[in-house]
């Protein structure tokens, strides 16, 4: 019917299809191979629709038969995951329209890309993030979205810090993550300096009554939280000592982590006792 349409128009139709995956999984191989092959069915007529197939990557079309294959690969364009500055344009776009002005900080925008760009570069992931941490800025009544709510957001769209990986922790771990947790809620920024965070740490330990670890040892704890996911670290400009760490805490909120860590950290402090 549409092509009858195309024909009585003399006109032509180029049909983009987004999703393209989500149609070979849902329609199967026989339904593409009628769409590929239209033209074949009009001997002797103008060829009126033209396919773009959008697709997140090309296995799926290891389901099609051999000859929808050949169609469909004869022009491929491949293009690149979204970077960090182009997330922040489509999130500057959406905040133009969606948010009062002033309501996103930069900061946030930031943490948003970064946390997206990690994704794959998904721009989608990045808008539901954005959304979600507005929900969230809403529902405690403030001003503007802070980074804390990101990080809320990213715990409820994906699997955040584990459980059992905490678990797993040293004691002396434990109080330099209760203090990153507790200056990431203090300062509501979407980072903070390792300096910053040794030196929370010292006053953890004073209320725990535990002897200060070196910076050489804190340090590798920091390695260790990098690599079970639940930081991430950067190095930044230069600090009183050279090149400094910057500590981002972008899969679990600080209030969720504080919780965490003093719930273990009081049993032990009970059972001393």
């Amino acid at each position: 019917m549409l092509v009858q349409v195309l024909d009585d128009e003399k006109t032509h139709t180029i049909l983009s299809l987004d999703e393209f995956d989500s149609l070979v999984e849902k329609e199967g191989p026989e339904a593409i191979y009628k769409l590929t092959r239209l033209q074949e069915m009009r001997q002797n007529k103008p060829q009126r629709l033209s396919l773009i197939c959008i697709l997140r990557g090309s296995e799926i079309l290891a389901k099609l038969d051999a000859s929808t294959r050949s169609t469909l690969q004869s022009n491929i364009v491949n293009l690149q995951r979204y970077s960090t500055k182009e997330l922040m344009d489509i999130l500057n776009e959406r905040i133009i329209l969606a948010f009062r002005p002033s309501a996103v900080p930069e900061e946030t925008v930031d943490l948003v890309s970064e946390l997206a760009y990690s994704e794959n570069g998904n721009a989608r992931f990045a808008i539901e993030l954005l959304w979600r941490a507005g929900k969230y800025a809403d529902a405690d009544d403030l001003a503007t979205v802070l980074p804390d709510c990101v990080r809320r957001a990213t715990s409820s769209i994906v699997s955040g810090v584990r459980k059992s990986d905490l678990a797993t922790l040293s004691f002396h771990e434990r109080l330099l993550l209760l203090s990153i947790a507790r200056l990431f809620k203090e300062t509501q920024e979407a980072v903070v300096s390792l300096a910053d965070a040794e030196r929370a740490y010292v006053v953890v330990c004073e209320e725990f009554n535990a002897s200060p670890y070196s910076h050489t040892q804190l340090w590798k704890y920091i390695k260790n939280f990098a690599n079970l996911g639940i930081i991430e670290t950067k190095v930044s400009g230069a600090g009183t000592r050279g090149r400094s760490t910057d500590i981002s805490l972008p899969r679990i909120s600080a209030g969720e982590l504080e919780k965490e860590m003093e719930k273990v950290l009081n049993k032990v402090k009970e059972d001393e006792h």
